[in-house]
């Protein structure tokens, strides 16, 4: 199993923002029959978290959906939150995040790199945040960035939280070499579910983060932990397999320190 799976890495594309348009834009279903490894197509997981999105962060604030894909995550959100908005670095993403969300008066979607110097500052300026800050939401982000993309897209994170908005995330947190997690996720050397497959394909591998991982991006002392812990990360049950559409995760709730 091992040489397929190098074989289909290597024809990730090297630049991230390409690699992610380039996925998106040969998706052609969501949902639970979908093409999307991390959609479960049900609201199982979200509804975990909205407990504790409901106790830390501010219910008159807006909030953003940061790394939203096609949008699952921000329509959820808007439920709850006087707006959500979607942000994506794929224009393919968000066109499809558009479409699924037709309908719904409280949600918008923007393509913008939130790794970029400044981009958090430019959803202030641009009207996209309000400049009193926003409440922020990640899922499944952080762990596909190297170190320097983190840093980046934490330092955007606190200009957009600004003074009153609060950041939830939830990670993967698998432990384990890049073949024990596609193993996990249902690949076998019989063969390798579609969307892992595709994921594998198109996207780089991705990391873990946990702990030790927010601590290093999220240091005390700028930001005030409030609660972490484990959590499970949904993802297409492809397999049919019980346990395989789970993988460890984990999650916190920070918050700038002024």
């Amino acid at each position: 199993m091992l040489p397929k799976v190098i074989r289909l890495a290597r024809h990730a594309p090297k630049d991230r923002p390409t690699a992610w348009d380039r996925y998106w834009a040969g998706i052609t279903a969501t949902g639970e029959d979908g093409e999307v490894l991390w959609d479960s197509g049900t609201d199982t997981e979200f509804l975990g978290y909205q407990e504790t999105l409901q106790r830390y962060l501010d219910p008159r604030l807006s909030i953003v959906d940061a790394g939203c894909g096609h949008g699952s995550f921000t329509r959820a959100l808007a439920g709850i939150f006087p707006q959500a908005i979607g942000v994506d670095v794929s224009e393919h993403a968000v066109a499809r995040a558009r479409s699924e969300s037709r309908g719904i008066g409280n949600i918008r979607f923007d393509v913008r790199d939130l790794t970029a110097p400044g981009a958090g500052a430019a959803l202030v300026a641009a009207g996209v945040v309000d400049d009193g800050g926003a409440n922020v939401f990640i899922r499944g982000v952080l762990h596909v960035l190297d170190d320097d993309d983190q840093a980046a897209l934490v330092e955007n994170l606190k200009a957009v939280a600004g003074a009153r908005g609060t950041v939830f995330m939830a990670e993967t947190n698998f432990q384990g070499n890049p073949l024990d997690y596609v193993s996990h996720l249902g690949a076998t050397r019989r063969g390798i579910p579609a969307p892992l497959e595709l994921a594998i394909r198109g996207l780089p591998m991705p990391g873990c983060f946990g702990p030790e991982e927010r601590l290093r991006v999220f240091p005390p002392s700028d930001w005030e932990l409030l609660e972490d812990g484990d959590v499970a990360i949904r993802t297409n049950p492809a397999t049919g397999v019980a346990g395989q559409d789970r993988v460890p995760g984990y999650y916190a709730v920070v918050r700038p320190l002024p």
